[in-house]
């Protein structure tokens, strides 16, 4: 048994299916129960991370000191812009979202050839 990010329920197991398998139609309406009722309050505990006036402070003085410490290890202007963008995304929503499913998307190809 596991415990769910937002309570201390314990949740059961999910089995793994094989590849050729699909799921039925109650294994297939579980999922999807989860999903829509698991994302949207994940999405909301994001939310409120970056709604919050403190953090936004603290993301700002981040990113702030990210560049200059860029510029004084001597790359110019323009690089270290490129790579505080690049940095900044890190800090948003969809960032989160994309690195999440990139790692989630990694993670299967790799069970994949461990099978």
């Amino acid at each position: 048994m596991t415990t769910h990010l937002f309570s201390n329920k314990p949740k059961r197991q999910v089995k793994k299916m094989s590849d050729d398998k699909m799921p039925d139609a109650k294994e297939l309406k579980e999922i999807l129960s989860t999903v829509s009722t698991e994302i949207p309050k994940l999405l909301e505990s994001i939310g409120k991370v970056f709604s919050n006036p403190e953090n936004a402070n603290q993301i700002g003085k981040a990113v702030a000191q990210f560049y200059k410490e860029l510029v004084a290890a001597g790359m110019t202007p323009q690089q270290a812009y490129d790579l505080t963008k690049e940095y900044m995304s890190s800090f948003s929503l969809g960032g989160l979202i994309s690195s999440g499913l990139k790692t989630a998307t990694e993670m299967g190809k790799h069970q994949k050839d461990d099978d």
